[in-house]
């Protein structure tokens, strides 16, 4: 029983993370050249910022990967520093759309998917580099290929997700799991610490919240405990975005220490407000423990970004403020 439940954990986890790595990969090679460019026309006040990057993060399916890119484009100037914190703040929202999407109970079509994805792969291929089909339009042949690649890397993920729930009977036979559980539901603090840690060790948030997911929907991890995860999980989502900071410039420091703020300040405001954000989550998935914790993370998100707008607003306008007064000293008015 021991082997099952640690194989099919490493293969569930395994499943998640390539396909969530195949769908940014696919992604980031369809848009990820243009993105660069509209991020920059875009995020020109940090509402707009944080609409980019909210979209940017949805559309890639990774609010990391859009963070590094965030933290690039401030090292080589090509984005004003003050033009990265609406960016910061959306896409800790984007990112919940994958977790939102496997709320609603799609893993049963994994396999379907997969299958559409080879098809149309498959077909692209034939027409393009064998030519054993005619030709198809220049204009539709990338969006195919890389639409039916993060297609794959979706029904991955939804397979991965199949696995992890597959383990739930096994792990309440276990009395050492529940214990577990038990000691993570009476100190909800080992819940948030541990779904930190593993984040950082993946360098996927939603990875681990879904891993929480299907174990919740498994019946062996509470909603509560699952929320306290998510906590976590946000906070060492951090860590990615950090180390991409170390070799650069102070404005990527800068950027990652603003999502380190936000999300840690986030965290430790709503720690003690768990038990409300699961019954808001509740009310709208009421039954449904995985539906419940994936709520949860998106109205997590949405209010923590929507406290921190004013904030953002302000550090613009004081930026501005010691410009102007940088410059009156400089160039000191004529007697």
């Amino acid at each position: 029983m021991i082997m099952y439940i640690v194989s099919a954990s490493v293969f569930g986890l395994a499943l998640l993370l390539s396909g969530m790595k195949l769908m940014e990969v696919a992604l980031r090679q369809w848009a990820g050249s243009r993105l660069p460019a509209a991020l920059k026309r875009t995020t020109s006040t940090p509402f707009k910022g944080f609409l980019a990057g909210t979209f940017s993060s949805a559309l890639m399916q990774s609010g990391t990967a859009v963070t590094v890119l965030t933290i690039g484009l401030v090292n080589s100037r090509l984005l004003p520093l003050g033009n990265s914190l609406g960016i910061i703040l959306g896409t800790n929202v984007g990112t919940c759309l994958t977790t939102e999407l496997m709320s609603l109970r799609l893993h049963r079509y994994a396999l379907p998917l997969l299958a559409a994805a080879f098809a149309v792969w498959l077909w692209t291929a034939l027409s393009v580099e064998m030519r054993a089909l005619p030709s198809l339009p220049k204009r539709y042949t990338p969006p195919l290929r890389y639409g039916s690649a993060a297609l794959a890397g979706f029904g991955l993920l939804l397979f991965g997700f199949a696995v992890l729930q597959t383990i739930g009977p096994r792990l309440q036979s276990s009395g050492a799991f529940m214990d577990l559980m038990a000691h993570a539901e009476s100190t909800p603090a080992w819940g948030l610490l541990g779904g930190a840690a593993i984040t950082a060790a993946v360098h996927s948030s939603s990875a681990v919240i879904a891993m929480s997911m299907g174990l919740a929907d498994a019946g062996v991890l509470s909603p509560t405990t699952g929320v306290a995860v998510m906590l976590g999980a946000n906070v060492g989502t951090c860590f990615t975005g950090l180390l991409a900071s170390l070799s650069g410039g102070r404005g990527g420091r800068f950027v990652a220490l603003a999502q380190i703020v936000l999300n840690v300040a986030g965290a430790l405001l709503f720690y003690p407000l768990r038990g409300a954000l699961l019954v808001a989550a509740s009310w709208l998935a009421p039954g449904d423990p995985a539906a419940q914790i994936a709520h949860a993370q998106t109205l997590f998100n949405v209010a923590c970004s929507l406290l921190a707008l004013p904030v953002a607003y302000l550090w613009l306008r004081g930026e501005a403020s010691r410009a102007g007064d940088g410059g009156k000293r400089a160039n000191p008015p004529a007697a």
